[in-house]
């Protein structure tokens, strides 16, 4: 929960200026890896749950247990669990195998009630826009949902997972380890301006891309909504608040879905 007291804004421009933990290849590596790590978890967490929840799973090849499994909302919401444990450990043990503080490094750290609720109104305001543009242009981004919802064991699994689990996990990737790493390896002593913005835009149409269940149209609102919670890492000092407007961002749509199909 957000600290209600005001808490100074720390930007990396009113820190001392620290080495980078990563090195310009360092990055590119980072950045690279942490994205195949990502679908590597997805494919490990689909197997075990698959294992562990489809029916006669001892049976089934593993193409089989992928093609069964994906489509499964048991298999799926389980699979999130267990690559959201997977890229946390992951995302830790780089931090500190180069020797930096996690809690520093990926600003876990209380953020001011002024600047949440700030940054809580553009989130709504994107969202009914977001949602008024895509009424007018008769999209149904959620979809790929349809199959999950009605496979699922608990109706609240899926949420748990969809809702809660992966937005912590995403934002710990990519407005924690890579914003930060990219950030300050394109920040200068004397201005921080052109590390934040390089770090934004990299990350934001990463973390776009990286979403392939989803449209044109739908990758290219994740973008701004990526954007936004930039803004948020920035505007706060923490990550926690992308982290608070991602689980707010993912129930809002998670629920008028329930309410559509309910």
């Amino acid at each position: 929960m957000p600290n209600c007291v005001t808490v100074p804004k720390k930007s990396l421009a009113s820190q001392p200026m620290r080495a980078p933990l990563f090195s310009r290849f360092g990055v590119l590596a980072l950045s690279v890896g942490m994205v195949i790590a990502f679908f590597i978890s997805q494919l490990v967490g689909v197997y075990i749950a698959g294992k562990l929840v489809l029916p006669a799973a001892n049976t089934l090849t593993i193409g089989d247990i992928f093609y069964l499994g994906s489509s499964d909302g048991t298999v799926v919401s389980v699979s999130i669990l267990i690559s959201g444990v997977l890229l946390t450990a992951l995302s830790f043990f780089i931090i500190r195998l180069k020797g930096g503080n996690v809690r520093r490094y990926l600003a876990l750290t209380p953020f001011s009630l002024a600047v949440g609720i700030g940054l809580l109104g553009l989130l709504l305001l994107f969202m009914i826009g977001s949602q008024a543009l895509t009424y007018w242009l008769d999209k149904t981004p959620l979809d790929f949902v349809d199959p999950l919802y009605q496979s699922v064991s608990s109706v609240w699994l899926l949420v748990i997972a969809m809702v809660i689990i992966a937005p912590i996990y995403e934002e710990l990737i990519f407005r924690g380890i890579l914003w930060a790493a990219i950030a300050e390896q394109f920040s200068s002593p004397h201005s921080e301006r052109r590390g934040i913005i390089v770090a934004s835009m990299v990350t934001s149409l990463i973390f776009a891309t990286i979403h392939m269940q989803y449209g044109l149209y739908e990758i290219s609102t994740i973008v701004v909504l990526a954007l936004i919670f930039c803004y948020a890492r920035i505007k706060s000092g923490s990550l926690l608040l992308p982290m608070l407007l991602h689980i707010i961002n993912n129930g809002a749509a998670m629920g008028q879905y329930l309410l559509q199909v309910s």
